[in-house]
C-alpha cells in the first residue's frame, strides 16, 4: 500500500519521513455482571427503584457504566471529573432523555420538556425569565403565607387532635397552593376536604413514564392494557384542570395579577416580538404544576425527614428563624437571611435531589475521561445523587451535615460537584423560586412546631420522575 492510500493519518518526524499515527484504542464501559443475550441486562434493573439500582451499580462499577435493555442503551456517569465534561456547553447539550421524551406526550414542547431546537422552548424561556426575577419573587411572598396558613391550619387540628400527618402528602399539598396560588391565582384549596384530584392524577402519570421507560414493551403488553388506560384517563384529567386554570383568568379580562400566567398571556419575546401560543400556554402552565409540585414537594419531605433525625440541627435552625424574625411571621427579606436553614435545604438536595438526574448529548465525537468513545449523538445520564456522594465530599458523604456548605467549604469543592437543579441554559428556572419556598416554609414549620418522627421507620424512597420519602409520618406538637 501506497503513504498516500495509509489508512492511519501522517506526521513527520524528520524531515523526509513519514510515520503512521496509531490510532487511538478506546476502553470499553464497565456493565453489569450476567448480561443475557438479546434482552441485555433485563435482570439489573429495577423498573420501580431504577435510580437507587443505578446508586448501587455505580459504587460497584464506578463513575461510568451503561446497562441496556434490548437495543437501548444508557451511559450512567456519576464521577465529578466526568460530570465537569458532560457538563461542558461547547461539545455537550441537553438530551429530551426516554422518561423525558414519553412525559411529552403531555406537555409537549413546555420548557422542561421541549428539544432544543424548538423555537418555543427560547421564547418561553425569554418571557418567564422575568416571572423569576427578585422583584417577583417578593410578589409571590404573600401568596406563599397564603398557601402555608392552610398547612398550618390543618397541622393545628392534627396535633390537637394527637394524630399524625404524612409528609409527603402533606408536602404535595402545599407545594400544589404555592404554585397554582402564586403563579396562576388559582386556589386547589388543597387543605379543605379530600386530595384535589389532580395530585393523584399526576402521581400515577409520572409513575407510569417512570416504570415504562424501563421495561420491555411485549412484557408489559403480557401484563393487560389497564395502566395504559389508566395513564389516558389521568392526562385527560390533567389537561382539564390546566385548561380551567387558564380559562379563569380569561373570565376576568383586563384583570393583571403580576404573575407567570400574566406573562404567558401578555408579554412578548423581546427577540421575536412574538407571544405564547395558547397551546404552548397550557403546556407551560402543565410543567410548572408538575415541576412545581413535584421537586419542592420532594425536598421539604425530606429535609422534614432529616430534620426529624437529627433535633441539634432542627434546634439550630429553629434558634436562627427566631433570631431573624423575632418571633414574626417571616418577612420576603428574612427568608435570605436564614442561612443556616438554607443550607438544610442545600444539604437535603444533595443526599436526594427530588430531581435525580439530567441528560446529556454530545455535539461532536468526543471522548469522555479521555478513555470511552463518545460518538456525535451520544447521550449519557448524569446521576445526581451518586455524583453528590463523590469522594470530594469527604469520608462519610452519607451522613447529613448543613455545614458542607458554609462558604469556606464549598470554595474547596470543584463547581460540578453539584447540580440539584441541572446545568447549563436548561438548568431549572424556577429555582430561586423553589429555595424560597423550601426554607419559608420550614421556618413556619419550625416557628410553630416541634416534630418527631418514629424512630422504626426506615427511610423508603418512592420514584416517579421524581424522589420522595414514602410512609414517613410526623407527630406535631404545638410551640
Amino acid at each position: 500500500m501506497s503513504a498516500d492510500k495509509c489508512p492511519y493519518p501522517k506526521s513527520a518526524t524528520r524531515a523526509g519521513e513519514i510515520t503512521a499515527v496509531q490510532p487511538q484504542v478506546f476502553e470499553s464501559i464497565p456493565s453489569p455482571a450476567w448480561r443475557l443475550p438479546l434482552l441485555g441486562d433485563l435482570l439489573t434493573v429495577d423498573s420501580e427503584k431504577p435510580i437507587q439500582k443505578e446508586m448501587a451499580l455505580a459504587s460497584k462499577l464506578g463513575p461510568i457504566f451503561e446497562w441496556k435493555i434490548v437495543n437501548n442503551r444508557v451511559t450512567v456517569v456519576s464521577g465529578v471529573d466526568l460530570v465537569a465534561e458532560v457538563n461542558n456547553e461547547a461539545l455537550w447539550a441537553k438530551s429530551v432523555g426516554l422518561p423525558i421524551l414519553k412525559l411529552r406526550k403531555v406537555a409537549e414542547d413546555g420548557l422542561f420538556t421541549a428539544f432544543n431546537s424548538e423555537p418555543n422552548w427560547r421564547k418561553a424561556h425569554n418571557i418567564l425569565s422575568e416571572g423569576f426575577s427578585r422583584s417577583a419573587l417578593r410578589n409571590y411572598h404573600p401568596s406563599m403565607l397564603r398557601a402555608l396558613g392552610g398547612l398550618t391550619d390543618s397541622w393545628d387540628r392534627v396535633a390537637d387532635a394527637g394524630e399524625t400527618i404524612d409528609a409527603s402528602s402533606d408536602a404535595n399539598k402545599l407545594a400544589l397552593d404555592v404554585i397554582g396560588l402564586a403563579g396562576f391565582g388559582y386556589d386547589f384549596a388543597s387543605f379543605i376536604g379530600e386530595e384535589h384530584p389532580f395530585v393523584g392524577a399526576m402521581s400515577r402519570v409520572l409513575a407510569h413514564v417512570n416504570s415504562t421507560s424501563n421495561d420491555i414493551p411485549f412484557l408489559r403488553k403480557l401484563r393487560g392494557n389497564g395502566a395504559d388506560l389508566q395513564n389516558e384517563k389521568d392526562i385527560a384529567l390533567l389537561r382539564t384542570v390546566v385548561d380551567n386554570v387558564i380559562a379563569e383568568r380569561q373570565s376576568k379580562p383586563g384583570e393583571h395579577q403580576d404573575d407567570l400566567l400574566d406573562l404567558m398571556l401578555h408579554s412578548a419575546d423581546a427577540e421575536t416580538g412574538e407571544k405564547l401560543d395558547p397551546v404552548n400556554i397550557r403546556n407551560q402552565v402543565f410543567t410548572f404544576l408538575v415541576a412545581g409540585n413535584e421537586t419542592t414537594a420532594g425536598t421539604l419531605a425530606f429535609a422534614l425527614y432529616f430534620l426529624s433525625r437529627h433535633p441539634d440541627v432542627a434546634d439550630t435552625a429553629r434558634a436562627e428563624v427566631a433570631d431573624v424574625t423575632a418571633g414574626e411571621t417571616p418577612a420576603f427579606e428574612d427568608v435570605a437571611r436564614m442561612r443556616y436553614l438554607r443550607r438544610v435545604v442545600d444539604e437535603t438536595l444533595r443526599l436526594w435531589p427530588s430531581a435525580p438526574g439530567y441528560f446529556r448529548k454530545v455535539r461532536t465525537d468526543t471522548t469522555l475521561g479521555g478513555r470511552y468513545d463518545m460518538p456525535k449523538g451520544s447521550w449519557v445520564f448524569v446521576l445526581l445523587p451518586q455524583l453528590h456522594r463523590d469522594p470530594v465530599w469527604g469520608e462519610d458523604p452519607e451522613s447529613f451535615d448543613p455545614d458542607r456548605f458554609k462558604p469556606e467549604n464549598v470554595k474547596k469543592r470543584p463547581a460540578h460537584a453539584y447540580r440539584p437543579f441541572g446545568t447549563g441554559p436548561r438548568a431549572c428556572i424556577g429555582r430561586q423560586f423553589a429555595l424560597h419556598e423550601a426554607v419559608l416554609a420550614l421556618a413556619i414549620i419550625l416557628q410553630r412546631y416541634n416534630f418527631q418522627s418514629d424512630p422504626e421507620y426506615k427511610l423508603d424512597i418512592r420514584e416517579t420522575l421524581s424522589l420522595k420519602p414514602v410512609g414517613f409520618e410526623l407527630s406535631l406538637q404545638r410551640r
